[in-house]
């Protein structure tokens, strides 16, 4: 704690106007003494007493604190510590399997020590501090470092945890002392340091880091290219998403945002994926805490929740927390990031804070934007956004942390302002539509109105191919419900079925179903190499009844194809028979998929 000293001087819901005798600065932590407690609080802005619009003459200043806890029984001279702190999360072995919230308490301890009912004011360190971890050195006495390198490392499940110099060591150190290969706990000093001016500093195997406060002790940021697989195929084929990039799921309530999430979290080709449930619904987040333990890691065949960290943060819980739980989150990215991890970060759902902002932009009687938002709404979400990337650090390692944030706009509204600001720096959207999620389409992600700036796994020209003909495809199908289908020409007809017939077998999942709920990069090329073959040829079907049959049957044969074991004795019969149904009707290949074709078998 510092000197200075503050009192309570105004309670506007979860903020609070405190009176303050001394300096303190943004974003500082303070505590306010309620009834024996400690309500945990950021200041957010700092006024003098002549603009503060209070009876502060006794008083230098004033300031502003969003409170991350209820304000109940908060009165007017209740005393005010400062920290000079900045709110921080701790950073160390251990963090792996956690359910946190906001505040990086550790919910499991936090309910055993309180019960059902959390208490408010109760704050636990988030590492156990009793386990002992397996410390092997990677430097020796005399040795130069810098903040971010490796010191040694301790093995935590699959991975080796790099223990590194704390992030806010500014010099060059040289190493005084190392312990020896052992196991020690995360509090235990395991090396001293000593700078250029002499003084020695002991560190421990855990730190601290501002959550607000980018992690960038890299050599530089690339340019996300690789993309990183999904294994669902509306996403890896037509939409992908680069390791290192950012991408958004915007969509009305109960279209599938959260499975969507959760069915990438245990598919997706990364190492490590942090959870924040920022605003969700109690009753979501709960199924998420149920779920995970049980869920097996296609990766490792054990518990997904070994690589895999959840910041909690209800609906229910103070709106405040809801910012907190981000930046917490975005910050455990960025420290395994620094170990030369893939980390997958999925925010759910970025409405909910943007709200949390509103409210706390209004309490603050801040000039509005639109909707009310804060006009400020567009730079936080990008600075948020930002922190994604791909970098290369000092050792050569590649890292990267892929962000994807859902967003809930109200009645699937894409033109409000969460979403539009969201739109302008992710690098896709892949927005729902109550329509296809009515209609029982799994993934209900809109392949017409959905987009991707990344980079696939398939060869471009065949997927555009697939989206003209789903463009065109709609438009008969809009045609159809005016003049009917007595009224559309047999070629406009088969057009309108090859689109139905590659949205409802490729770009539709079953997510229960073992073998098609997670489709191989491999798997995905063979067969779309297949679908476009279908897609490109001319086909001698004379009229529309035999036309709709014919497409019916090839349909059920490619969905049995779907849960069908790759490269099994039923895979190769069913490819078969849809290879000799082809041919039956195939004359030719279309004029504008000639080239493709050519390139393709050259």
């Amino acid at each position: 704690m510092t000197d200075t000293k503050g009192k309570v001087i105004g309670v506007n819901g979860n903020m609070v106007t405190v009176g303050i005798e001394g300096t303190v600065s943004m974003n500082e932590v303070a505590y306010i003494k309620v009834g024996g407690k400690n309500l945990k609080a950021e200041v957010i802005r700092i006024r003098s007493d002549r603009r503060s619009g209070h009876r502060a003459s006794d008083w230098g200043n004033s300031a502003e604190l969003q409170v991350y806890e209820m304000t109940r029984g908060i009165r007017i001279g209740d005393e005010v510590d400062f920290t000079g702190e900045l709110l921080s999360v701790r950073l160390g072995p251990g963090l792996l399997q956690q359910i946190y919230d906001g505040l990086q308490n550790p919910l499991p301890e936090l309910a055993e020590k309180c019960g059902f009912f959390l208490e408010r004011g109760e704050y636990l360190y988030p590492l156990s501090q009793t386990a002992k971890w397996e410390f092997s050195p990677s430097v020796k006495a005399g040795d130069s470092v810098e903040a971010a390198d490796s010191l040694g490392s301790v093995p935590e499940g699959i991975f080796s945890h790099q223990i590194m110099v704390p992030f806010n060591f500014y010099d060059t150190y040289k190493v005084k002392t190392i312990k020896p290969q052992g196991q020690y706990t995360v509090t235990e000093t395991i090396a001293e340091l000593e700078d250029s001016k002499g003084k020695v500093f002991p560190v421990s195997m855990n730190f601290e880091w501002p959550v607000k406060r980018p992690v960038s002790h890299y050599i530089q940021k690339l340019k996300p290219e690789k993309p990183m697989v999904t294994k669902s195929r509306i996403i890896d084929t037509f939409l992908p998403v680069a390791l290192g990039g950012t991408y958004c799921i915007p969509g009305p309530f109960g279209a599938g945002k959260t499975v969507l999430q959760q069915v990438t979290s245990r598919n997706a080709e990364v190492d490590i994926v942090i959870i924040a449930a920022c605003g969700e619904r109690a009753g979501e987040v709960v199924e998420t805490l149920k779920e995970f333990p049980e869920l097996k890691d296609p990766r490792t065949g054990r518990s997904l929740m070994e690589r895999t960290i959840i910041i909690c943060n209800t609906s229910s819980m103070p709106v405040a927390a809801r910012e907190a739980s981000v930046y917490t989150a975005v910050t455990l990215a960025e420290y395994y990031r620094q170990m030369g991890l893939n980390i997958l970060l999925l925010a759910d759902s970025t409405s909910r804070w943007a709200q949390a902002m509103r409210e706390m932009s209004g309490r603050l009687e801040e000039i509005p934007g639109e909707e009310a938002f804060p006009a400020y709404l567009e730079s936080v979400i990008a600075s948020f956004y930002e922190r994604a990337g791909i970098v290369q650090l000092r050792n050569g390692k590649i890292g990267s942390v892929t962000i994807g944030g859902t967003v809930s706009p109200a009645g699937g509204n894409f033109e409000e302002p969460v979403t539009q600001a969201t739109l302008k720096v992710v690098g896709a959207f892949h927005g729902l539509s109550r329509e296809r999620s009515d209609a029982r389409k799994y993934p209900a992600i809109h392949p017409l109105e959905s987009w991707s700036k990344y980079t696939g796994i398939m060869d471009k020209k065949q997927t555009e191919y697939g989206r003209q003909v789903l463009f065109q495809g709609n438009d008969v199908a809009q045609m159809m419900k005016v003049v009917g289908e007595e009224g559309t020409s047999t070629e406009d007809y088969i057009l309108y079925q090859k689109s139905e017939f590659l949205d409802s077998i490729y770009l539709q999942q079953n997510s229960f179903d073992p073998i098609d709920s997670a489709a191989s990069v491999e798997r995905q090329k063979y067969s779309f190499r297949l679908i476009f073959d279908i897609l490109s040829a001319k086909l001698n079907i004379p009229g529309k009844e035999e036309a709709r049959t014919y497409f019916n049957t090839l349909r059920q044969n490619f969905l049995d194809w779907n849960v069908s074991e790759w490269q099994s004795g039923q895979f190769k019969e069913l490819e078969s028979s849809i290879r000799g149904q082809l041919a039956a009707k195939k004359t030719g290949v279309e004029e504008n998929a000639q080239d493709i074709v050519k390139n393709l078998e050259n």
